[in-house]
């Protein structure tokens, strides 16, 4: 499935139950910072000098993680998106709250990410700076982007090369996280235009696409208009699967799997769904109903390398954004504290 992936909560965050976990991913937005000059900042040989393992060391981490919880593939890929989409990828969402301070991951929209995407990055930061000459050379923000290649890579995805070389960003609050992230009633104008103010395309911005809690969708299950309870588009099986899944007073951070068929897989199978009326939001069955991005769509339903490689291109911009460098961040001892 083009894997998006639900979730849930199952670990040191916000609890929330969840369904199964799957792969894919969610829309983008960021701060206004153009991919071209932050890939400029960038190299897959950042490290090369000061801890030349650090891919291995993080992977290794990364893969007991998931020999724990499969929740680790789909929350780990979530926070890296919720991450970016928020002054860029510095992991300022792993920053917990303190004394006055509101963080970024205790903003509404954030309350939903699974524990163990943060328990992951954690892990793999303590595995890196257990080697003595990769302590504290190694950055919070690189290594969440290292998790994600590497969870999307064991979960049957492609493994792409990661550009390093991020530092960690020097403050995170719940205010900027307004308006940073796609709503789940967007139009394709509007997914488009918060993609475009970051350099991304509508290619990109299909290819990283998706999911969600049931509070983001309960609309299209229950109150669609007066005339319609159910949303019309919406393929009336799945509605009933959803509406077994999100009763009407469920908890609406509780994820479930936007992809039905293939929910532990990393393949193209999202795509295949929306053919069939199974986008679980209205932004994601847009981009099946506007006959402007339905051939992408149609497309990547029925060829999976076109879709990984679209992938590959698009989480790579993706990484490019908000990079900051030299007295714009600095390496975090502890990723949930500032300035440690």
């Amino acid at each position: 499935m083009a894997r998006r992936v639900l979730h849930h909560n199952t670990s040191n965050h916000h609890p929330n139950n969840v369904t199964s976990p799957l792969l894919s991913l969610s829309l983008a937005l960021l701060c206004l910072l153009s991919a071209p000059a932050a890939s400029a900042q960038l190299t897959r040989t950042h490290y090369a000098g000061v801890c030349p393992n650090v891919e291995g060391i993080v992977r290794g981490a990364v893969q007991k993680k998931i020999q724990q919880t499969f929740v680790t593939i789909p929350a780990t890929i979530r926070l890296f998106f919720h991450d970016c989409f928020v002054q860029g990828c510095d992991a300022s969402v792993m920053v917990a709250s303190a004394g006055s301070n509101r963080a970024e991951k205790d903003h509404p929209d954030n309350l939903s990410l699974a524990g163990d995407g943060f328990d992951t990055v954690i892990k793999a930061k303590q595995a890196v700076d257990a080697v003595a000459g990769c302590r504290n050379k190694v950055s919070c923000a690189d290594i969440l982007a290292l998790a994600t290649r590497d969870v999307i890579a064991l979960s049957g995805g492609p493994s792409y090369p990661v550009e390093l070389g991020r530092l960690d960003g020097l403050s995170s609050t719940a205010g900027s996280v307004n308006g940073r992230l796609p709503q789940p009633n967007f139009s394709l104008a509007q997914l488009n235009s918060l993609f475009a103010a970051n350099g991304l395309s509508q290619s990109d911005m299909i290819a990283l696409s998706g999911f969600s809690h049931c509070g983001k969708f309960a609309n299209r299950i229950y109150n669609f208009s007066r005339g319609n309870p159910v949303d019309p588009t919406l393929n009336r099986a799945y509605a009933t699967q959803l509406q077994q899944m999100c009763p009407r007073n469920v908890d609406p951070r509780i994820a479930i799997n936007m992809d039905p068929i293939t929910p532990n897989t990393f393949d193209n199978t999202y795509f295949k769904n929306l053919q069939q009326g199974k986008g679980l939001f209205t932004s994601d069955q847009i981009l099946y109903t506007d006959l402007k991005s339905r051939p992408t769509v149609d497309a990547w339903a029925g060829n999976s390398v076109a879709f990984q490689q679209a992938f590959i291109t698009a989480i790579t911009k993706l990484g490019r954004v908000g990079v900051k460098t030299g007295r714009g961040g600095n390496i975090r001892t502890d990723c949930g504290v500032l300035g440690r």
